[in-house]
């Protein structure tokens, strides 16, 4: 099944039945009097967030999704029937943007959530309404009102715990599948990975979901390579692993070169807890490994573990570090929600 993340999608309320005009006639009864119906309301447009799904390529082969009109009011004071409501289901992690790409309409974060994007319009009112005491036979009803077009775009976030950045063949894959029973493509060639891989990995009977990005070359945010499209999938991360090629001729630039990117991209990525690790240890020997060691941590001004994603060596004191971290950003982020809950 293919990956898609951002699709582009026109939606359409249904229309309002028209009112009736109608009189009501009997045998024996002279003077009957208006009796027409009103219309249906038109059929509503929703996103709900459903499980099961980790992708928007259902809305590749579907981009236009029309709710149905309500049908007109009748005689005998009958009201016409409401149009169905049409649900565009989506991944849990969904943005809904306005056509504009930037304004947010509603982040479906929560499994079950559904937000009303497009109301039907209202049924006109049939003559029955217009009676009064000084127009006991209107000849009048309204039209329904009519629906609500508009273009929205989804775009998905993928939910996950920690994100690994890295350049092409830093062994993020490597990682993600040595971690957890995720099978990502691991190659000895740049861009293997060419979409979002996720991995539940687990330590210490703790478990936490790792997600595993195309590779990021210099000059990313301008679109070079697979560009940072792909960034978005960690933002809602909890913690970030940052994995460097030990083999690497250029170690520190290989660094600096991932973290200038991530300042480019922005939305918090750079203030987000990072782990910088070491990786392919066991191909460097132990005077290469505290050389190199040494250099990353003078580079990055912080601790530099080490470890290898084939040997899996230092991958148990790694994942510890970074469930320490997600377990200390979840519970900073619920108590900020409890102390100031969300307003419109």
């Amino acid at each position: 099944m293919k990956f898609l993340d951002l699709c582009k999608v026109y939606i359409r309320s249904g229309s309002g039945g028209n009112g009736c005009i109608s009189f009501r006639r009997e045998k024996y009864i002279e003077f009957g009097g208006p009796d027409g119906g009103d219309g249906g309301g038109g059929g509503d447009v929703w996103a709900e967030a459903v499980d099961g799904l980790n992708t928007l390529i259902d809305f590749r082969y579907q981009q236009h999704f029309f709710a149905d009109n309500g049908r007109p009011g009748a005689g005998r004071q009958r009201t016409g029937a409401n149009g169905e409501d049409i649900i565009l289901k989506v991944p849990v992690g969904t943005e809904i943007l306005d056509e504009d790409e930037e304004t947010v309409i509603a982040d479906m974060t929560t499994l079950g959530q559904r937000v009303l994007l497009a109301k039907g319009g209202n049924g006109g009112w049939g003559n029955l309404k217009f009676k009064t005491s000084t127009n006991q036979a209107p000849r009048r009803s309204n039209p329904g009102q009519e629906g609500v077009e508009r273009t929205i775009w989804l775009r998905l976030k993928l939910i996950a715990d920690v994100g690994l950045l890295g350049l092409p063949n830093a062994g993020k894959s490597t990682f993600l599948a040595a971690t957890s029973n995720a099978r990502p493509k691991v190659a000895d060639y740049p861009f293997t990975t060419l979409h979002p891989n996720l991995g539940v990995v687990g330590v210490d009977d703790a478990e936490f979901v790792v997600a595993d990005i195309p590779g990021l070359i210099e000059g990313a945010h301008e679109g070079r390579g697979l560009g940072d499209l792909f960034l978005g999938h960690v933002e809602r991360c909890a913690a970030l692993l940052h994995l460097i090629d030990g083999t690497s001729g250029t170690l520190l630039e290989d660094y600096q070169t991932i973290i200038n990117e991530i300042e480019a991209y922005g939305e918090g990525l750079a203030d987000k807890p990072r782990i910088t690790a070491l990786n392919k240890i066991d191909a460097l020997d132990d005077e290469e490994r505290a050389f190199l060691k040494e250099e990353l941590e003078r580079k990055a001004g912080h601790e530099v573990m080490l470890m290898s994603g084939v040997s899996k060596e230092g991958l148990t004191d790694v994942l510890r570090v970074l469930r320490q971290h997600v377990k200390t950003t979840r519970k900073r982020e619920q108590a900020i929600d409890e102390v100031e809950p969300w307003r419109p």
